[in-house]
């Protein structure tokens, strides 16, 4: 695979073109110098025409060993030459493009202040130009969706009394159409225990492990919703803050191995903050909930300077990344708000595999905003 890769890149097409066309060329040549003699053995008086005031004597035998022989050395030649000057060019040619394909490769990794050297005058620099004007233009409208997310944290506090009315509305609808049954079902199924733990111990017992799940899953549910009652907000508290307590909190009163690396946090915006915080929530909620995982891990850290990422990952049963759970609430919200932050959210499962979740937010400061709105408008003198 490597090998076919190789040999169809752009640099080897251009080898095998100059080897061919010195091969056709000499071929060429040859066999028009064959004819011509024999035509000259034909027409002397063109012959003598030629070499009277052309100067140039033609034999009048062909001797084909030593025409062989020059036609071998003349294409063997012709080759190399054809083929030194292909890989010389397309080596040119590989590098430049290797520059845009580097470029285009940054710019889907969030690395949005990358910059497309000068490469010439030619079709190649237009692009690399245009390019570069994508890129800036892409990282403006990052720097205006992050600077519309700061607005709308701003104005967070205006609407949080409605906020923390419609969480209330919704917990409940969430108490009565889960826990609440499940409390209804354990006390009926204790109920029917009673009248047969004497006749019908065996069916007793069934009804006694079908309890005990039914339990579980009502405290994995109160948990989850417990969570939810936590702070929408960081409530004057920093990202690396806010997040270490919540995880601390999570580790004493769950019976689950919860582990995290929290780096050190450079001032973020606080749009960013409250969204990330706010995702890390929903992650470790659907975790509690569905997930019935033994392990959860937390990364979250700073990759030069450029973006902040953040990583939930569990041991948990996973789900089919096709499947519905994949359109559920939980994930849609959390895309939602990875999308008001120009970032990109990526889901890795299976059933039976666990899952992670990771996060990634471009950094966008407000003189990369000006100065890519700057470079917009200057002027370029392209070929």
């Amino acid at each position: 695979m490597n090998r076919q890769k190789r040999l169809s890149s752009i640099q080897w097409q251009y080898v095998r073109q100059g080897w061919g066309l010195a091969a056709v060329i000499v071929t060429v040549l040859f066999a028009a110098y064959v004819l011509l003699v024999e035509l000259l053995q034909e027409e002397r008086s063109l012959s003598a025409w030629l070499q009277l005031y052309l100067g140039l004597a033609f034999p009048t035998v062909i001797d084909w060993t030593t025409c062989i022989v020059l036609f071998l050395f003349s294409l063997l030649l012709a080759s190399a030459i054809g083929m030194v000057s292909g890989y010389v060019i397309g080596n040119l040619l590989k590098k430049r493009m290797n520059i845009l394909r580097q470029a285009a490769m940054n710019l889907e990794r969030g690395q949005l202040s990358y910059r497309v050297p000068e490469l010439g005058d030619d079709e190649l620099g237009e692009i690399g130009w245009q390019f570069n004007r994508l890129a800036a233009r892409w990282e403006e409208q990052v720097a205006s969706l992050q600077r519309l997310s700061n607005h709308n944290a701003a104005l967070g506090e205006q609407v949080r009394q409605a906020a923390v009315l419609e969480e209330r509305q919704r917990l409940a609808r969430e108490l009565h159409d889960a826990v609440s049954q499940q409390l209804f079902a354990i006390a009926m199924s204790m109920a029917a225990i009673k009248r047969m733990i004497d006749t019908n111990p065996l069916r007793a017992a069934q009804q006694i492990e079908l309890v005990e799940e039914m339990a579980a899953a009502a405290q994995a549910e109160m948990r989850a919703l417990l969570l939810h009652l936590r702070p929408a907000t960081l409530q004057d508290k920093s990202l690396r803050e806010a997040v270490v307590e919540l995880l601390e909190e999570l580790k004493q009163k769950h019976p689950l191995d919860i582990a995290w690396e929290i780096e050190e946090m450079p001032e973020l915006p606080s749009g960013i903050e409250d969204h990330l915080f706010r995702i890390l929530q929903e992650a470790l909620s659907n975790s509690l909930r569905h997930a019935r995982a033994k392990k959860i891990e937390v990364k979250l850290f700073v990759l030069n300077k450029e973006q902040v990422r953040l990583r939930i990952a569990d041991d948990g049963v996973g789900f089919d990344p096709d499947g519905e759970k994949m359109t559920s609430y939980g994930l849609i919200s959390m895309q939602e708000r990875v999308t008001e932050l120009g970032g990109t959210l990526d889901v890795y499962t299976a059933i039976g595999k666990g899952t992670q979740i990771e996060v990634i937010v471009p950094l966008v400061t407000e003189e990369k905003g000006k100065k890519g709105e700057t470079s917009d408008d200057s002027g370029h003198v392209g070929g």
